[in-house]
């Protein structure tokens, strides 16, 4: 690793207005502008930093000391507590080490809409994700191509700068993240131009996903490994999905069951008859037996959800609501009238009040 002082051709002792004047000198000869040789350009980057970190005061200071000062303070000077209690109760001291670049990504959410029937035998979809993939230019090295990390000057790659204070307890040694790399113990001079050095990048892609049998609004599936990639190429975290069952204008739910109302004219409930229902999976058969009654449940088994956990599936309950004619031709009438004869009963009477029929449907339902 070059030394600073050598690559601007000053002493150590140079005061800042000779480090200027070596940087401006160096820097006519050697800008791309003037020269634009690879070599020059190289040289050039050099020159920038040495330049950049000779010119603070605090970074030129920790340069001449290296990753680990002197003691400081002078008598009576107590030293900062703060960085007393974090050697002690498991501050910065404790790091051992530089820390790395790659991270693992964060989760990610994405909320999937289903209709009624995908959730019997399940279904399959392409999600598509807006969300951070592996950088291609750099391939998550977050250096332009070419180029690499070079090691920190100030913290010598340790990712720390270690100084030592007086305190009562007499003379302790903290540590704490360099500034310069910010804890990585390397800059990259040459960021990559695509990611700007995250080693990442937004982007949209499609995930298949195998929506499972069952499921209902408000669970959450999740998926390892699909969610954003880390900062450096770090390994990718989970994506979660979670599922809203769409509203169906016929069936709607009840745990692993389908819940529907059949409409049946009244000569149909009286006589009774067959007909055959589109169901969410196919026709089915259902007899209406004679005499049948609003609020009557007819069963059809398996052929509900199929559950999540566990095997076969739940049922389709049907209630019945029987239906009155309003309008009558005079020959139905006539008609009515003589069924009504023939079935002479009490009359209407006052009994005890009764629900509403789909306040009784739901109470069957829900006490099947």
């Amino acid at each position: 690793m070059a030394d600073h002082y050598e690559v601007l051709g000053v002493e150590r002792t140079a005061t800042t207005d000779e480090i200027k004047k070596a940087y401006r000198r160096l820097a006519r000869e050697l800008h791309p502008d003037v020269n634009p040789g690879a070599d020059a350009s190289e040289k050039f980057k050099l020159v920038t930093h040495a330049y950049d970190v000779l010119s603070d005061p605090n970074q030129r200071q920790q340069y001449d000391l290296g990753p680990q000062t002197g003691f400081g303070g002078g008598a009576g000077n107590f030293g900062n507590f703060g960085d007393i209690f974090e050697t002690f109760f498991g501050g910065g001291g404790g790091r051992s080490g530089p820390r790395s670049r790659r991270e693992r990504g964060q989760d990610a959410l994405v909320r999937v809409e289903v209709d009624l029937d995908e959730i019997i035998f399940g279904t399959h979809r392409e999600i598509d994700v807006d969300t951070a993939v592996l950088c291609e230019t750099c391939n998550g090295s977050c250096c332009a191509p070419g180029t690499q990390p070079v090691t920190c000057d100030i913290c010598r790659g340790t990712g720390q700068i270690q100084r030592a204070v007086r305190s009562l307890l007499g003379n302790v040694m903290t540590s704490s993240p360099c500034g310069t790399c910010r804890g990585y113990g390397t800059v990259i001079p040459n960021p990559c131009p695509t990611c700007q050095g995250q080693g990442r990048v937004r982007a949209r892609r499609s995930i298949p996903v195998d929506v499972p049998a069952g499921v209902d609004t408000g669970l959450r599936l999740q998926l390892p490994s699909q969610g954003e990639v880390g900062p450096a190429g770090g390994p990718n975290g989970d994506l979660y999905l979670e599922i809203k069952v769409r509203h169906h204008d016929v069936f709607s739910r009840n745990g692993d069951d389908l819940l529907a109302t059949l409409e049946v004219q009244m000569t149909d409930a009286i006589l009774g008859t067959t007909t055959t229902l589109k169901t969410l999976d196919g026709e089915v058969a259902v007899e209406i037996r004679p005499g049948t009654q609003s609020a009557e449940i007819i069963t059809i088994k398996d052929r509900g959800v199929t559950r999540l956990r566990g095997n076969g599936r739940g049922d389709l309950k049907i209630g019945v609501q029987v239906t009155t004619p309003t309008k009558l031709s005079h020959k139905e009438q006539e008609l009515m009238k003589q069924f009504a004869s023939s079935h002479k009963g009490a009359g209407p009477s006052l009994t005890h009040f009764q629900q509403g029929l789909f306040q009784k449907l739901r109470d069957r339902f829900l006490n099947l």
